[in-house]
């Protein structure tokens, strides 16, 4: 073949292969636009059967399949799949599935519809094509942090929330991107960037930061005003700053900034989103107990049905311990227990439960009842409260109920000092005490929040009554917290807790023999103008307890007894683990001289002589095969101390012991 020949063929075959390729081009032109065409048929299909259909309805996980089964390149479908799995999350492993198809979502959105989400203007015309894909962004990343939140992984919680940022959303929608990475920080100041990078280096360093995200986002709410005015109605910025109000609350209460959290409180109570949780737990906070129950009680009937830790109902417990109701309290617990059952919460409701029945004396049943909370693995949603709370206050609990067991040696075995048997079960429970003690001592050194909420006894985050401290810190160095007390009292602004520290005080001056300051402190605590007595029962029987301590110190056997007397008839559970000898008059109608002979081996005293003392009424009944004992006390006056009841025994023995408990008003109704 000739060169010119080799170049013609070369030509031809050139032109030829040409040819080929532009048909091949206009044939996938033409398939690309018939793919588009369908693609856009398809995603028109789902968008009119997504109309009418909420994300968060029962029908959201059959309508993702179809919205997947007709295109699973849309976003559509996978944020119906993960937003169903995410309202039917209620342990780790639901919020953990929720994950994939939310992520899912959220990078196909993000993939298509970059124009949609990035485009601001006051344009309604302009506005409205693509406010539905930001309005489904900002679901799908609320919901997406929610997984990550409850599944503990705030750095993702933060990395998404900067990713939202990024598209600067003229509005927040359901992000509420800058309050977020506000609130979590938050809630883990306590730790620093060793353990999580997007945080400071101390508690002031991280809540500083949480504050300067709520500045930004009332900044972002402003500087967005001049598109959003005009679009949505009027009062939309109020319900906007209304979420930062909301934060700002949390972080000056937990700060003891009185004046700035009522001024926010305040705002948010004019904008009609007063949260009445929060708001009682800083009523509680700065002493205002009856204010705060009201809230609670508000907020029982606005802040259910959640699948997450009802605050109000742990925190109203405490109230309830503090009027010397601990049976209301343990009614409560037992009825949201019942009611919730094993969902999130369930812990911290086992937790309450087992304080108020040891408040009541129960202390077997409070001490099963504690286990359960260590046992179950609970989920810290919506809330600040983490996992070192809550393994803080079981500890704590604990340490109280050994405390309680030895203590109720003394008192079912008055003469516990001759009896070896005794002496050996309080030998076993005092070195169990002790290793208690030190197991959480090693645990609150180790916490960096002790100054700002345990030694303040009363804080936002804190989740431990006041009076559970004591038990904390008695046993340790006495000059040291007479110092850190006595600084908490020169320091505290929240006048109607002062009284608080003085009651520390009076006791910490008794172990230090200082007998005479001690009772100057307790008569300032009794006289003090702003105690309010059907709330502070609790603050007053130590009150009572602390004189009659001072008196036994003193040798003087008459003030002892008229103290014990006062604590008997204000809080009669306590009197069993105070250590004290109440005088008890006896009016028997019947008899069991078995039951009477244990009933008087604990440690009352039966030596009436004066009037100060109570009067317990027991009556021994039979019916049937049934063995009875009716009981009730009463003051010197004839008011009801224990009202009348009754139970039913088997064993002698049993029976007198637990008589002498139920006389003090533990167990029963």
């Amino acid at each position: 073949m000739s060169t010119q020949q080799q170049q013609l063929h070369v030509y031809e075959t050139a032109r030829f292969l040409g040819c080929c390729l532009l048909l091949l081009l206009l044939v996938n032109s033409s398939s690309a636009q018939s793919k588009a065409k369908q693609k856009a048929a398809q995603r028109y299909e789902i968008e009119a059967k997504r109309m009418g259909v909420d994300v968060g309805s029962e029908d959201a996980l059959p309508r993702s399949r179809e919205f997947l089964r007709i295109d699973s390149s849309y976003y559509v479908g996978w944020f119906f799949e993960g937003f169903y799995k995410l309202n039917h999350a209620a342990d780790y492993i639901g919020f953990k599935n929720s994950i994939p198809p939310l992520e899912r979502a959220l990078n196909l959105i993000e993939r298509d519809y970059a124009k949609e989400l990035s485009t601001k203007t006051n344009i309604v015309q302009n506005f409205i094509p693509v406010y539905n894909f930001q309005l489904d962004y900002s679901r799908i990343g609320a919901a997406l942090r929610e997984c990550y939140a409850n599944t503990e992984q705030p750095e993702k919680v933060v990395a998404l929330m900067r990713r939202a940022l990024k598209w600067h959303f003229q509005r927040d929608l359901y992000l509420d991107a800058y309050n977020v990475l506000s609130w979590t920080v938050h809630r883990y100041r306590f730790y620093t960037q060793k353990q999580y990078s997007f945080l400071g280096n101390s508690i002031a360093e991280n809540e500083a930061l949480a504050m300067r995200y709520l500045d930004s986002s009332m900044r972002n709410i402003e500087k967005n005003k001049k598109y959003n005015s005009g679009l949505f109605r009027p009062g939309y910025e109020a319900a906007d700053k209304n979420g930062v109000y909301h934060y700002k609350c949390i972080l000056y209460s937990y700060a003891l900034n009185i004046d700035s959290a009522e001024k926010y409180y305040e705002a948010m109570r004019r904008l009609g989103g007063l949260p009445h949780n929060n708001y009682a737990n800083f009523k509680s906070v700065i002493g205002d107990f009856r204010e705060a129950e009201e809230e609670y009680n508000i907020a029982s009937g606005t802040e259910t049905g959640d699948k997450r830790l009802q605050e109000w109902a742990y925190y109203k417990s405490i109230l309830d311990i503090g009027k010397a109701k601990p049976k209301d309290g343990i009614q409560l617990c037992k009825d949201m227990i019942k009611g919730y059952g094993s969902t999130p919460g369930f812990g911290w409701y086992n937790i309450a439960l087992s304080r108020t029945l040891c408040y009541d004396g129960q202390v077997a049943e409070g001490i099963k009842t504690v286990e359960k909370a260590a046992n179950f693995k609970e989920l810290h949603i919506g809330t600040t409260l983490g996992q070192s709370h809550y393994d803080f206050s079981i500890q704590l609990l604990k340490l109280v109920q050994k405390e309680q067991q030895i203590s109720m040696q003394k008192f079912e075995h008055k003469d516990w000092w001759y009896s070896p048997k005794v002496l050996g079960n309080m030998t076993q429970m005092i070195a169990e005490r002790l290793m208690q003690q030190y197991l959480i001592i090693n645990q609150f050194a180790q916490n960096p929040e002790r100054d700002r909420v345990v030694y303040k006894l009363f804080s936002t985050e804190s989740t431990v009554g006041w009076d559970e401290v004591w038990y904390l810190i008695k046993d340790f160095s006495t000059a040291f917290f007479v110092k850190r007390f006595e600084q908490e009292l020169k320091e505290n602004k929240r006048k109607p807790i002062n009284k608080y520290f003085k009651l520390f005080l009076a006791r910490l001056k008794t172990k230090q023999g200082k007998y005479q300051e001690a009772k100057m402190l307790l008569h300032g605590v009794l006289q003090d103008p702003r105690t309010d007595a059907e709330y502070e029962q609790l603050l007053i029987a130590r009150c009572f307890q602390g004189f009659a301590e001072c008196a036994a110190q003193e040798k003087d056997e008459a003030e002892c007894k008229k103290w014990t007397y006062q604590m008997f008839k204000t809080y009669p559970q306590l009197i069993p683990f105070s250590g004290l000898k109440a005088v008890l008059k006896l009016r028997l109608s019947g008899s069991d001289a078995a039951v009477l002979k244990s009933f008087k081996n604990c440690n009352f005293d039966f030596d009436t002589k004066g009037n100060d003392a109570p009067t317990a009424n027991i009556v021994f009944l039979k019916k049937g095969n049934k063995q009875i004992i009716r009981y009730s006390l009463i003051d010197n006056k004839g008011k009801t101390i224990v009202p009348e009841q009754n139970f039913s025994y088997k064993s002698a023995e049993k029976a007198g012991i637990e008589l002498a408990y139920r006389i003090c008003g533990v167990g029963g109704n």
